[in-house]
């Protein structure tokens, strides 16, 4: 599956939520503030800055799940501006989970208040940067993407 392909299965995924939810205004601030609970959920299941707890991190599936969700909101809000990536941005540098999340929160916050195609470039090279951190590949990410999406289409048609 090509990188590209995403954008267009988020766009269907999105077209179809927003003719279910009849969804008439602009809702790049709710999605954008989506993506920001995505990522704090997604720091949650790392359990990286729980420093006061014993207990590790969760699976690696369910820490990929989390991840891929903040991808739907990365890819609808890219969709909503005109904004897209051909290729993942691998960035293949070793860090510190917590700075890492602190980092991405502070890009996806400057994107939501200024969007601009160097602004969401730099959320994506966060996550690009946080992906290799967790041990996840391209071809993990695109599988669980794929898996998810069907999982929002089901939970769209089932009145989630």
């Amino acid at each position: 599956m090509d990188f590209k392909q995403l954008y267009e299965m988020q766009k269907a995924l999105d077209t179809f939520i927003e003719e279910t939810q009849h969804v008439t205004h602009d809702v790049f601030e709710e999605k954008g503030l989506a993506l920001l609970v995505e990522l704090a959920e997604l720091a949650n299941e790392t359990r990286c800055f729980k420093f006061w707890s014993t207990k590790g991190p969760s699976e690696r599936e369910v820490i990929l799940e989390e991840f891929v969700d903040s991808i739907h909101f990365m890819l609808s809000l890219g969709n909503m501006r005109g904004f897209a990536l051909d290729t993942w941005p691998e960035v293949q540098e070793q860090a510190d989970l917590t700075p890492l999340f602190i980092e991405a929160t502070v890009a996806v916050t400057v994107f939501i208040s200024s969007p601009t195609k160097e602004t969401y470039d730099d959320v994506w090279k966060k996550y690009g940067k946080l992906a290799y951190n967790l041990g996840f590949t391209v071809t993990d990410i695109l599988d669980a993407y794929v898996a998810k999406n069907e999982k929002n289409y089901e939970r769209q048609r089932s009145g989630y």
